[in-house]
Parts: C-alpha cells; sequence; structure tokens
C-alpha cells in the first residue's frame, strides 16, 4: 500500500503558493524580523534586513555584468559572504546559481561550466590555478569575478573578461519570478555517466527550508550551525530554516573534529547539522567536559549509524534525527525525537508520497525490499529535473514517480529501513562520487586496459573507494604511483584508496562487469591500501 501522510504541514501558511519563491521569503523576514540577527560568517554578520538589501544590490551589480533572467551563475567559493550574496542576488534577479565543490579539478570545472552554460563564474582566488587545466574555450564562460587577492599568476583565454568581485551596484527590484523558476543547478554525479544537474525551482527551496525547520523545531530562538559546504544544499538548505523562522544561522569555514564543540560553545549553536562520518570521527576524540557544557538541543544527522547515535547521545546528550532527501526531492521522510524507535529512515512526512516498487514499479508489500519512489502533494516541491539531460530527466521521473535508486524497505508500522544503493554510486566524506567519472580518469592511465570502481564499507560507517584494474600488456601498474596520478585529476574524496591489481575482472557472457562480485570480493590481503595503517581490511557490507 502506498505510504501517504496528506496533512498539510503548518509552514505552508507561511507563504501562498504564488509566493513561494526566494525574493518573496526574503522580503517577509525583512518585514517580519527585521532587526533580529540571521547570520554569522567569516566575521560578517546580518540582519534579517540586511538579506533583502544584500540580495537587491548583488542583484545590481549581477545585471550591470550583463546578467539577465534566465541565465546561470557558477560559484566556486568556500563558505564566505561574497557565496550567499551571488545565490541570493541571483534569485532576486531571475537567474540561476550553480555551485560548484571547491574539491573539482580543472575536468570537472570545465564540464560543469560547459553542462551548465553559465556566463559568469564567481570563483575564489585560491581555486583559480584549477582553470588551468580546464578547456574555457569549450563553455560559455565571458567573465570571471575574482573573490580575494590571487597569489598565482594565470593568463584566461581570449574573450574571458577577468576582474574583482564588485561591492556591489545599484539595488534593483526583484523578478517577477514564478514557484517553478529554476533558482539553483546542483549537480550530483551520475552513476553510469556525467555528472547530472538538478534544477531545483524557488518552491523547492521554501520546501526545504520549511520541512527541515519543522522536523527539527526550529523557532526565532535558535542558533543553527554548521559547518557543511555551502555548496551542497544542506547548508543551503539551513539558510532557508533561519530566514523563514526568524533564527539565526552561523557557517563555519570547515568541519574539525578537535575544534568542533569549542566552535558550537563559541557561537551558542542550539541545533547542529553533521554527516554519518562525521559523527564516528567526533566520537573518536578523547572525551572532554565541552561535550556537555553546550546549548545544542538537536542534531540533524542522515546516514548516521544507530550505534554511534545512540553513543553520540549518551557522551553529548544531543539526539540527532534522522530523515531522507536527495537534491532532487525534499525533507520527505524523518525520525522525529519522539520516534517510538531508531535504526530506520524515519515515517511519510506530510506532503508526501512514497512506494517500495519492484524493477516494474509495482508496489511491495511491507517487509520486502524495492526501490524507493516518492513524489510530492505541492507543486514545485521536487526538483524539475536535470539539466539538458531530457532523457535522464524521463527515466528518473517515470511513472509520475521520482526513482531514487535506493533499496529500502517499509515495515509494518510504516517505518522505512535503508538497505543499499541500486545505482551504481559511491558515497563517501558527505560527497556522492560517480564511479563512471573515477573509471574514466583511470583508463587515461597508459598502464590501465580496463578497470572497475565500487564502494567497500570503511571503518567509519561510510563507503571507501575502491578500484580493480587489469594492466595492459606488457604493463606493470604502481598503485601508489597510479594514486598520485589521480589526485591530480580527482577531488580528494574520490581518489580510490583500496586498488586491486588483477589478471581479468569478473564478466557476464556480453562483457559487462559484474562489480556485485568485486564488491563481495572486498579488501584482501593483496589489496593496496592508501591508508595502510588503517587494519584489520573491511569488507563490503
Amino acid at each position: 500500500m502506498t505510504s501517504e501522510a496528506r496533512a498539510l504541514p503548518p509552514g505552508q501558511r507561511a507563504l501562498p503558493p504564488g509566493q513561494r519563491t526566494l525574493p518573496a521569503m526574503l522580503q517577509r523576514q525583512s518585514e517580519r524580523f527585521a532587526g533580529r540577527p540571521l547570520l554569522r560568517m567569516a566575521g560578517r554578520q546580518w540582519t534579517h534586513g540586511d538579506a533583502a538589501e544584500a540580495a537587491a544590490v548583488r542583484a545590481g551589480a549581477l545585471a550591470q555584468a550583463g546578467v539577465a533572467r534566465g541565465d546561470r551563475i557558477a560559484v566556486m567559493c568556500g563558505n564566505r559572504i561574497e557565496f550567499l550574496e551571488t545565490f541570493l542576488g541571483a534569485g532576486w534577479l531571475g537567474a540561476s546559481v550553480v555551485p560548484v565543490n571547491t574539491a573539482s579539478m580543472g575536468p570537472q570545472i570545465e564540464y560543469f561550466l560547459a553542462n551548465s552554460e553559465a556566463k559568469l563564474l564567481v570563483v575564489e582566488a585560491g581555486f583559480l590555478e584549477r582553470l588551468a587545466t580546464a578547456d574555457l574555450g569549450r563553455t560559455a564562460l565571458r567573465e570571471l569575478w575574482v573573490v580575494g587577492e590571487a597569489t598565482a599568476s594565470w593568463a584566461p583565454p581570449a574573450g574571458v573578461r577577468v576582474s574583482s568581485y564588485p561591492e556591489g551596484g545599484p539595488p534593483i527590484a526583484p523578478a517577477a519570478v514564478q514557484p517553478g523558476d529554476p533558482l539553483a543547478i546542483l549537480y550530483t554525479s551520475g552513476t553510469t555517466g556525467p555528472a547530472k544537474g538538478v534544477v531545483c525551482p524557488h518552491a523547492q527551496y521554501f520546501w526545504w527550508g520549511v520541512n527541515s525547520a519543522e522536523v527539527l523545531g526550529v523557532g526565532r530562538d535558535d542558533v543553527l550551525c554548521t559547518t557543511l559546504p555551502l555548496f551542497h544544499i544542506n547548508a543551503l538548505n539551513t539558510f532557508a530554516q533561519a530566514a523563514l523562522t526568524g533564527a539565526e544561522v552561523v557557517f563555519e569555514s570547515r568541519f574539525s573534529a578537535s575544534g568542533f564543540w569549542p566552535s558550537m560553545r563559541a557561537n551558542g549553536a542550539t541545533v547542529v547539522y553533521l554527516l554519518g562520518a562525521m559523527v564516528p570521527i567526533l566520537l573518536a576524540q578523547p572525551e572532554g567536559e565541552g561535550e556537555r557544557d553546550h546549548r545544542v538541543r538537536i542534531g540533524l544527522g542522515p546516514g548516521v549509524p544507530s550505534a554511534a547515535g545512540q553513543a553520540f547521545r549518551a557522551r553529548t546528550g544531543v539526539s540527532l534525527l534522522e530523515g531522507y532527501g536527495s537534491t532532487e526531492t525534499n525533507f520527505a521522510i524523518a525520525t522525529a525525537p519522539d520516534s517510538p524507535r531508531g535504526g530506520v529512515m524515519g515515517w511519510l512526512r506530510p506532503g508526501f508520497q512514497a512506494r517500495v516498487a519492484d524493477e516494474g514499479d509495482v508496489e511491495l508489500p511491507a517487509g520486502e525490499a524495492g526501490e524507493l519512489l516518492l513524489r510530492a502533494d505541492e507543486p514545485h516541491a521536487f526538483a524539475s529535473g536535470y539539466f539538458n539531460m531530457p532523457e535522464k530527466t524521463i527515466e528518473a521521473w517515470r511513472n509520475l514517480w521520482f526513482h531514487t535508486g535506493d533499496r529500502v524497505v517499509r515495515d509494518a508500522d510504516g517505518a522505512f529501513r535503508f538497505v543499499d544503493r541500486i545505482k551504481d554510486a559511491i558515497r563517501r566524506r558527505g560527497e556522492n562520487i560517480s564511479s563512471f567519472e573515477v573509471e574514466q580518469v583511470l583508463l587515461s592511465h597508459p598502464g590501465v586496459a580496463s578497470c572497475a570502481v565500487y564502494p567497500v564499507q570503511s571503518e567509519l560507517a561510510e563507503d571507501e573507494v575502491m578500484a580493480a584494474l587489469v594492466p595492459r600488456e606488457g604493463e606493470r601498474i604502481d598503485p601508489a604511483e597510479l594514486a598520485r596520478f589521480c589526485e591530480s585529476r580527482l577531488p580528494y574524496f574520490a581518489v580510490p584508496r583500496y586498488i586491486d591489481v588483477l589478471p581479468d575482472l569478473p564478466r557476464t557472457e556480453n562483457g559487462k562487469v559484474q562489480k556485485f562480485k568485486l564488491r563481495e570480493r572486498g579488501v584482501s590481503e593483496q589489496t593496496w591500501d592508501g591508508r595502510p595503517a588503517v587494519r584489520p581490511p573491511v569488507k563490503a557490507a
């Protein structure tokens, strides 16, 4: 039976359907919360009233640079005020932001720019060198705004104008954007091909804020604190939660295990945001009084193992809520502080429908594992598709359901349990990794004839990247040298930790690599480990 939760959440009353846009959110918060503190980041502070003004000024600067409604603006920047200014300004203007993962190297940056057809790139000076290995002539890029002082020389290609990030332009009135208009294109790694640009409309962003705030019980007296990067929906969503509720949000530059609790205490945080692997890392730190000397009342911890979550609560007093929501969907499934049991993703939230289905989209009974399919009751609460990839859009949204690619079980009490990923994807350090992209880099090495990349479980209850390689005839592969080869061509989190050199790969009768056999084989005594101190070798889950 399809799970439904149709009672409309209270947050829907925050803005009527036609006003579920970023400009309307900013104007509403300016009117309701005015001088209340909204933001602290890298020494800068905003009130709720400042946000709308910052958006109007940044939109003016974008307009002066020739950016128009419907254009795309790429941003490759750490957790700095310039990132948020550009995001808000683009939404105010009716343009879309294309966040670029700051770990991306030249080939990935080139792909994001080319696929999104971005005309302007806002880039932190420290990342300029990455562009040297990107062929910007194959993109639509016409202008670069550099944030900070460049320390290395880099010559842009002809036709690309480079200037410092402008202070601002004359403030302009918000565009008449609609809830279904695109606000951002967020790239999520492909599983059998290149990364896909998820087109996120304004109303989806609104619903991310509404649903997350309701799950966490965020109110105007809360201080939300995150160390997660703004180029992910998780951190962008945290801003939406604060904007809709009158709360304050603090963005830290990065996650530090030793500095996490001192930072939370210094910021007066009441709500925190953690990914699965971060919790075991924190638990591995020496116990200290500071882990209880804080104001944190709750945290969001998707993907945290049940045992780790229990240990975290016993040690820190903070309950971590589980949930499910992909970049394409919304916070559709979640636990609550009073949930009857743990070890599950949670229960379906109001405003969404869920189905566990077989390969033909036929619904399965409770207790049987199948693919999780989702849809929303409210218009534009999910992404509208993949940018410039109509075939992939049709494939994912077929039969009027979004196909998550995740295998789950729905229990008799309505709780959903995660089993594994159907798609050939890897998740490490909170990042989705395309095995296809890693394989393409490995195959570009002159010594590699064929390869397969797949996940194995790490000691931190997340995926580690493993590669099985077959050398070219007469060639000898040095795994350490191959890893160094990958380091300059892949984000750090995508470089294989484990490498197996094999005479051949297991294949089907028609030559397709059987990755499930490699996953079952897992790490052996012959496997090269990029972190040899880790013992004993881990096996695939």
